[in-house]
């Protein structure tokens, strides 16, 4: 029984503003991140075109002038990196009529925002969309256990109920593995991939260390950074930078690794149930990856990239989130256990003698239900950190 159940995304703001100003508006992120679903519940009169179909492409590639100029209004192009050419024609269209409005997904990086930055400088508002954040996915999801929604992650299919997460995962690394790695590496070795991105997630959220992992596998440095750029450019990891400051202390300069959906993390541990990551050693590490990745979805779909870091110090001091906003600092310190400690508010609680940036909240995000909102460190349910972000007007 089909299921069209559309569950609302807080981009949908951003996006219609953006679209008062841009000629074109394009959505990029992972697959099956609900790109065309979103721009499609919002613009329902632009006439849609996907790239994925064979013989939609082959028009766009052999006649990319009668391509666009079907619709003079403009056109909705999904996988628009499939024929990246199709930029520069859209560029002079707009050119000669800016009230023209396209619309572009695209679910690999590199030839995209490379070809929109050349071909539509100003002209285009890029944004990323990435799985759905706990606010989104409540209506759906909100009664699971943590375990449970960890587990199951956050991409739409799976909050709408349209899927499930032991036949969701194997399917979607199973069609990365035979597109998109294949198209942007040229591999010819897809179990060797394949291992690659289990010894990532094994590393969720450590400091990324490419000799190590090149080592486990038998390659050198530079075919690691290789691969683990192909994984950026398909939107299924974030690299969280550490914080820097003009201060005497030498920071630590590799980034921490997350995935973009603790989902897709325990699908490559190996974690076949809820029952199961409850006792694995990576729960922490993936509770932490969740939290990590609501703050930068926070960013994302207000249209605003970077302002996420982490804090380390060369005396291995350590705050694990710091979110920069207006010039302040949000610091937040993730803890995955469901009893609230003193302990946990040791580092958050120093930090203002690390840093000189101005501090104006500090948050303990843990799995327990004792909260304290009123407090100078504040101890909040993950469920409830959402209300504590700062918000720009």
């Amino acid at each position: 029984m089909a299921n069209n159940l559309y569950l609302n995304r807080t981009m949908e703001g951003i996006l219609r503003e953006a679209a008062k100003y841009f000629s074109v508006i394009s959505v990029t992120g992972p697959r099956q991140s609900g790109k065309s679903t979103l721009l499609k519940y919002l613009f329902p009169n632009v006439p849609k075109y996907s790239l994925k179909d064979v013989n939609v492409r082959e028009f766009a590639e052999h006649d990319p002038v009668a391509f666009l100029h079907q619709h003079p209004g403009g056109m909705f192009i999904d996988e628009v990196q499939k024929v990246p050419q199709l930029l520069e024609y859209i560029q002079g269209i707009v050119d000669d009529n800016p009230d023209c409005q396209f619309l572009l997904t695209g679910s690999s990086n590199f030839e995209l925002l490379h070809s929109l930055s050349e071909s539509l400088p100003g002209r285009a508002g890029v944004y990323e969309l990435l799985p759905m954040t706990y606010h989104e996915s409540e209506s759906t999801m909100g009664e699971m256990s943590l375990n449970e929604f960890l587990y199951s992650g956050l991409y739409p299919a799976i909050c709408a109920k349209k899927n499930k997460a032991r036949l969701f995962y194997p399917s979607y690394v199973k069609t990365y593995l035979e597109r998109d790695v294949r198209d942007l590496l040229k591999i010819k070795d897809q179990m060797q991939f394949m291992k690659f991105m289990k010894l990532c997630a094994a590393r969720v959220g450590s400091v990324f260390n490419a000799s190590e992992i090149a080592g486990q596998l038998g390659v050198d440095g530079k075919t690691v950074t290789s691969w683990l750029s192909v994984l950026q450019a398909s939107y299924l990891v974030t690299l969280l930078p550490p914080y820097y400051e003009n201060i005497s202390k030498r920071l630590v300069k590799s980034p921490k690794l997350y995935f973009n959906d603790p989902g897709l993390a325990c699908f490559l541990l190996d974690i076949e149930s809820p029952r199961q990551l409850e006792r694995d050693k990576m729960r922490g590490a993936i509770f932490e990856n969740y939290v990590v990745m609501e703050v930068i979805k926070h960013r994302y779909n207000r249209g605003l990239l970077d302002g996420v870091y982490f804090y380390r110090d060369s005396n291995q001091n350590e705050v694990d989130i710091l979110l920069k906003e207006e010039g302040e600092i949000t610091a937040i310190e993730v803890k995955s256990s469901m009893t609230y400690h003193s302990s946990f508010e040791d580092s958050i609680s120093k930090l203002a003698e690390w840093i000189k940036t101005p501090i104006s909240n500090k948050l303990i995000v843990y799995t327990g239900d004792f909260e304290n909102t009123t407090a100078n460190i504040k101890v909040l349910n993950y469920r409830h950190l959402q209300a504590y972000l700062p918000h720009l007007e």
